[in-house]
This record gives C-alpha cells, sequence and structure tokens, in this order.
C-alpha cells in the first residue's frame, strides 16, 4: 500500500501567515524534535512561536542535550524574517538566528540554526527549578537540517470522535492551540557546537499549528512518538485524569509502515513523577482495536524547564530523547510531559 503524506490535508495547512493576523490572540508556530540514530545527543524540541500582538518578535527555544548531561538552551525573542519563498508564497517562519523553510507540503522542510546558546547541564536546570538561578555562559552553535517526511499527518481529534469532542467542547483544545498536526520525518544534516562539528543521521518530529491558544489551567500531560527503521510508528498525547470527573484527551495512533494510521487510545501512560536525567523507564501501553501494545522506552537525555501558565500554577517540564523498542526493534524518539510541581519529586 502508498503512503499518503498529506493524509488528506491541504497544501494550504503547511504555509505559514503572509502577515500579522488581525486577531492579538492568533498565535503560529512551528517546531521540532530532532534525534540522531546514535545516544550522544539530540535536540529536544526547536521551535519559533509567532503571536499577533508582537509580531515584530517571536519566541524561539532551542534544546539540545547529549548523554553527559551537557544541554544547550535558547530562550528568547528574534526579529521576525521576511516569510516570502523564492516563488512569492509565504514558506518561511524565521526569527533572529533560526528559521524553518516549508520546500515541499507534508514532504520536505528545512531548518537553519546560526546564534549563541546557554551552555549548561541538566543537573543545573534541575537545581534552577529548586533555586531560580539560571547560568549565563554561552557557545555559538549552527544547525543545517533537512527534514523528509515518512509518516502520514496526524491531526488531533481527526482519529477518535471522543477525543474530537472533547477538542471542541472543553478547556482541553484551548490548550492544545487550535488546529494542529504532526508528521514524522527522517533527518540528515551538521550540528556544530564551538569547533565540535556533528553529523546527523537520524529521524524526528514536526509540529504545525495556526490558531488561538490559551493556558489557563493545565494539570499535565505526556506526549511519546517516533518511527522505526521499518517504518512502524507510533504517537499519542494525553492529559491525566480530570478532577471533575469529565473525559480529557487521550488519543494517538500506530503506523505499520503503509497506509493509513490506525487509531488508538492511550491505556498506561508514563506520567512524570520524579525528576531523572536519564534511564527512568518510561514505557507506554497503547490500545487499538487489533488489541493491546505496549512500546517500551527508556530516557537517554532530558531538559528539565519549569513552567507557570495563566493559573498561576507552577508545572514541571521534561523534554527528552527516549529510546523505545517495539516487538525487538529499535529507534530513538521524543518525549514531553509535565506535571504540576506539587506532585513531582526531586529527592
Amino acid at each position: 500500500m502508498a503512503v499518503d503524506l498529506t493524509g488528506g490535508l491541504p497544501d494550504e495547512r503547511e504555509y505559514v501567515f503572509a502577515e500579522q493576523p488581525s486577531d492579538p490572540d492568533m498565535r503560529e508556530s512551528v517546531n521540532a524534535w530532532i534525534w540522531d540514530d546514535g545516544v550522544e545527543f539530540g535536540l529536544p524540541r526547536v521551535a519559533i512561536e509567532a503571536v499577533a500582538d508582537q509580531w515584530e518578535t517571536h519566541d524561539l527555544q532551542v534544546n539540545i542535550a547529549f548523554a553527559d548531561g551537557r544541554v544547550l538552551g535558547i530562550f528568547e525573542p528574534g526579529a521576525v524574517h521576511d516569510p516570502t519563498g523564492d516563488d512569492g508564497r509565504p514558506r518561511i517562519l524565521g526569527a533572529g538566528p533560526m528559521a524553518f523553510e516549508l520546500l515541499e507540503p507534508f514532504r520536505r522542510w528545512r531548518l537553519r540554526l546560526d546564534g549563541s546558546a546557554v551552555d549548561t547541564t541538566v543537573e543545573a536546570q534541575i537545581d534552577a527549578l529548586r533555586s531560580g538561578h539560571a547560568p549565563s555562559e554561552r557557545v555559538d552553535v549552527q544547525l543545517e537540517l533537512e527534514m523528509e517526511h515518512v509518516v502520514p499527518p496526524w491531526e488531533n481529534g481527526a482519529l477518535r470522535d471522543d477525543a474530537r469532542h472533547v477538542l471542541e467542547h472543553q478547556e482541553e483544545g484551548a490548550l492544545m492551540g487550535g488546529p494542529r498536526f504532526e508528521q514524522l520525518f527522517r533527518a540528515t544534516g551538521t550540528l556544530r557546537v564551538g569547533d565540535d562539528v556533528r553529523d546527523l543521521r537520524g529521524g524526528g518530529l514536526r509540529i504545525r499549528r495556526q490558531g488561538i491558544r490559551r493556558m489557563a489551567r493545565f494539570w499535565g500531560h505526556a506526549w511519546q512518538s517516533t518511527v522505526f527503521p521499518s517504518g512502524r510508528a507510533f504517537g499519542y498525547i494525553t492529559y491525566p485524569e480530570r478532577d471533575d470527573g469529565k473525559p480529557t484527551y487521550n488519543e494517538g495512533y500506530l503506523f505499520d509502515g503503509d497506509g493509513e494510521l490506525v487509531a488508538a487510545r492511550i491505556a498506561q501512560a508514563p506520567w512524570l513523577g520524579t525528576v531523572e536525567p536519564k534511564g527512568e523507564d518510561v514505557s507506554v501501553v497503547i490500545e487499538t482495536d487489533r488489541g493491546t501494545t505496549t512500546i517500551r522506552g527508556e530516557t537517554v537525555m532530558s531538559t528539565f524547564h519549569g513552567m507557570v501558565p495563566d493559573d498561576g500554577v507552577g508545572l514541571v517540564l521534561q523534554q527528552a530523547i527516549v529510546r523505545y523498542t517495539w516487538d525487538g526493534e529499535s529507534a530513538n524518539g521524543m518525549m514531553e510531559r509535565s506535571m504540576p510541581s506539587d506532585r513531582v519529586s526531586f529527592d
């Protein structure tokens, strides 16, 4: 069976805003998780977030993690780039030292970074969650990356009726930020840190979102995904149970390497309970109409940050690269999860 890399979505979903949106709350973003096939380094989220009411600059986030615990980060606004590509269409979302460029909808993107990152460690990030002290040493970083998509896009709410109902009628939809899809890719490129140059051959997950996002109440989440060498893949997002007893968002998929995504729900998620830089069991149990699938996972490198949503309740956010195994086949992949800080152990 052939793979429809559009997933039935129109090409227009891939192009960025050509100009500042009239609604000041409108947002758009392109972000990606990138991993090498080895276990020495990875990029657990690089992102540009654009908000209409501050259109002259967009926010950047860059995480670069290493197996020895070193972490590089960029968290700052950057001057907006011209979105216009060579063909006159809005293909580029850029800010300061970084830009994502659409080359072919749902098939190819390019990422370039040339800037200066804070040079720290994951242990220092964990200490900062306790003390609030942040390091300030910096190092030059450059990245050139080509993304070749290999799995159909997954649009949130498109695979399960119960998931779509939650997004349309509960605050989980506002947390998701409007129309959103994600798509797995193979990655090739070069990462330079100071004088250290590394080839990158691996994979990644790209996320595309345009809409209005509100973080008024957020009680945590779990999110994992990867594509294996055979072409099989999985992905999901779910939230912990709600205090009011209503069903919450729980949706994902399995992919056999061809055909369409197979709708799934998560029977057992690895909720964030302790702060561990690596070596933690983060396996997930997935249910489909075909039965139950367990995908084993172990963290190989992490970054940790604090979040304060609009309700003022502090969250611990982990963004990590994980080694996954499914029926004997292994691959690196992504994980993001969060939990209110009073429910996370730092011991």
